[in-house]
């Protein structure tokens, strides 16, 4: 059985490179709309092993998918040392060989984080951010039946008293390969996480995509569907799978394909609500979609630029009600590993983060590039900005939430946005790829395949105040990486299931925090 027992920090005595240590204030500045945004150093590090487990014997595992800080228990002390509660969202549990019947769920840490400011390449700090497990919570549906990470089925669905149609997932034996009564579970890939002050939590994902309100022990009290423009239909109706078939132990999957593989309208497999956020009196809730629904951006990552965010007044969390939708352009990058032809490439957003100014935090990123990944070197991948002060708000303009392509508000072949419509103003920020920064915490983007090389993908902000006692404008934004529970030392089904990933690798849970001062009020 993995380590139950997780020890925090790890130090690495490796120096990557002879990058040469700037210590001008501010890596990097932006402006956006009048509001300025300074990215002044990486102020931390940490990780979470990749052979522990949570509380029901489960791979701690895919902690970035989301995360969420406590605003009240974030608490400096006389050291210059913070302590705080981090909650984390894991997705579908370990799904690199096929899906499985992991009940999704969240983790609660206490976390100790003690700046290092005068950290540099040539003396690096050893990691700085402690991780201290605390408790999981498991989601369950409105009639407590266990969720599931497997994927929908391509047609139906679960009906309950006083919710929409809910996506279904019907699984033979114990859905995890081996006997048992079978049966039918809500299935969620979550992706997006808040923490409201009742200690119920808002849940977006991806298969739906939908959007789910559980109780503070994780039963579903609320269930939001999306616009028809989003929802997922192939051959006419709606179909909640993402073509992501169940882990089969003879490797056969023939039977659990879907046709087609990709809906014909709304959301794309696996680009659901990737991102969820909600103000910061509780009463608005925000989310943006991946990257660009099927009639809006095709099938290719150079035509998915214009995404969906959409807004809903949660005042009253048990009926949410749908009160804004606008058109997010995600910014472009050279793949260099691609033809010309396949160049520029939209980068997928992966989280995002609302401010008290109006504005977002956007994280966005390339793919397939990182630890585990044959590309070592990733070329975007960014927490960004974005306004829709002066976007058009599609959904009071009318016509572009039905189910068909006469909605759409981009050309599906050439990606170009429809006349009209006014997006989201979009504007660079802070880059994680730094290695000037990176060294100073003995991790590194690009080189060597070793385990100071940043992870794949990274999925999740969080914000707390530098002074919380007095803010004055500058933050600590913690960022968690989503391993995909790889590992050599795995166990899922309640510790029932061993597993070593055919990979062969074993990749950490890796945390940044990011030290930024953002203006006060807009000039």
């Amino acid at each position: 059985m993995a380590a139950r027992i997780f020890v925090a920090a790890t130090f690495f005595s490796r120096v990557w490179g002879a990058a040469i240590e700037p210590r001008a204030i501010g890596v990097n500045s932006t402006s956006c709309n009048g509001v300025n945004y300074v990215y002044n150093e990486l102020a931390g590090y940490g990780l979470v092993t990749s052979n522990v487990v949570d509380k029901f014997g489960d791979t701690l595992g895919g902690l970035g998918s989301s995360l969420h800080l406590d605003q009240g228990a974030w608490k400096k002390h006389c050291n210059g040392s913070y302590t705080g509660v981090l909650w984390s969202l894991p997705d579908r549990g370990w799904n690199t060989e096929g899906t499985l019947n992991y009940n999704p769920r969240v983790h609660k840490f206490a976390v100790l984080f003690t700046p290092q400011p005068h950290a540099t390449v040539q003396k690096p700090s050893a990691p700085n951010l402690q991780f201290y497990y605390l408790d999981s919570i498991k989601f369950s549906g409105p009639d407590g039946t266990p969720c599931t990470g497997l994927d929908g089925d391509a047609t139906g669905h679960l009906s309950y008293p006083g919710f929409p149609e809910l996506p279904i997932a019907t699984y033979e034996g114990d859905g995890f390969g081996s006997e048992g009564d079978g049966g039918k579970r809500i299935p969620i890939d979550p992706e997006g996480l808040y923490v409201n002050k009742d200690g119920t939590f808002w849940i977006s994902d991806e298969y739906g995509p939908y959007i789910y309100l559980f109780s503070r022990r994780g039963k579903m009290l609320t269930a939001i569907r999306p616009p028809d423009s989003i929802l997922p239909k192939r051959n006419g109706t709606v179909s909640f799978s993402a073509d992501a078939p169940p882990r089969q132990l003879d490797g056969n999957t023939e039977d659990d394909d879907v046709t087609p593989e990709h809906p014909d309208t709304g959301r794309e497999n696996n680009h659901g609500f990737e991102g969820l956020t909600v103000s910061a009196d509780g009463k608005s809730l925000y989310v943006l979609l991946q990257a660009a629904t099927v009639q809006d951006g095709g099938l290719e990552k150079q035509t998915q630029r214009y995404t969906r965010f959409l807004k809903y007044n949660v005042r009253n969390k048990r009926e949410p009600v749908f009160a804004g939708e606008w058109v997010v352009p995600l910014p472009l990058y050279k793949d260099p590993t691609a033809k010309p032809s396949k160049n520029p490439k939209a980068a997928a957003q992966s989280e995002i983060l609302a401010l008290e100014n109006g504005q977002f935090f956007v994280l966005s990123r390339d793919s397939d590039a990182g630890n585990g990944q044959e590309v070592t070197e990733s070329v975007y991948r960014q927490m960004d900005v974005f306004d829709i002060s002066g976007a058009t708000d599609i959904k009071a303009a009318g016509s572009y939430d039905c189910a068909d392509a006469s909605c759409a508000i981009a050309d599906a072949d050439t990606g170009s946005l429809k006349e009209g419509i006014t997006a989201a103003t979009y504007c660079s920020f802070l880059d994680y790829n730094v290695n000037a920064q990176l060294g100073r915490f003995n991790v590194h983007n690009g080189g060597n395949t070793d385990s100071g090389l940043l992870n794949e993908k990274w999925e999740s902000l969080g914000m707390v105040p530098v002074n919380p006692k007095r803010p004055n404008g500058e933050y600590f934004v913690f960022s968690l990486s989503d391993n995909d529970f790889i590992t050599q030392n795995g166990y899922m089904n309640g510790g029932k299931l061993p597993y070593a990933d055919e990979s062969g690798f074993s990749l950490d849970n890796q945390a940044l925090v990011f030290k930024i001062t953002i203006s006060k009020s807009r000039s």
